[in-house]
């Protein structure tokens, strides 16, 4: 098989829950950006919204509204992702290109030497978030990803062979 960038970063990436205490500059962040909003969407409608959260005291009001609070304080930046429901034009399409958006941007931060952890949990307080960050309610929170200077690489995981996977090739 050929060697490619993009899929050595897609069989490294891991998820990151332990972080450095040490600031991710914003350019980092916004390069990182810039390639999650590069994902495909229908009628290229570019459904995603984000809320980039850097200070502390809103971290922790967002830790609050998931079992994995101490992750949300310990990185040095979340980014919350959202659903414009006014650039919406069908909620399961759209949803889709949010994932592949997401993927962009996990993939985009391994790139960067960051780490990341897709906090979907927190999805149970989606309203929540929206008036603690004073959102209107037009956006519809699809995740949480928590972003920082990994602090060890040492991560496992494993993935079920494909053919416990494909259930038709004909």
């Amino acid at each position: 098989m050929k060697e490619s960038p993009v899929l050595q970063a897609i069989y490294e990436r891991r998820s990151v829950r332990h972080f450095l205490e040490t600031p991710v500059p914003r350019d980092l962040i916004m390069t990182a950006l810039a390639a999650a909003s590069w994902a495909p969407s229908g009628l290229n409608n570019q459904p995603w919204r984000f809320a980039v959260i850097w200070d502390k005291p809103w971290q922790e009001a967002l830790a609050g509204l998931t079992r994995y609070g101490h992750i949300l304080t310990s990185a040095a930046v979340l980014i919350a992702v959202f659903l414009d429901k006014e650039a919406s034009y069908d909620y399961t399409k759209d949803c889709q290109a949010i994932g592949a958006c997401l993927q962009n941007l996990w993939l985009s931060l391994h790139a960067l030497d960051l780490g990341a952890v897709w906090i979907g949990e927190i999805l149970k307080n989606k309203e929540r978030v929206l008036e603690i960050l004073n959102l209107p309610d037009r956006l519809e929170l699809m995740a949480v990803m928590a972003v920082g200077y990994p602090a060890h690489r040492h991560q496992k995981s494993h993935r079920r062979p494909l053919d416990e996977l494909i259930v038709v090739e004909k």
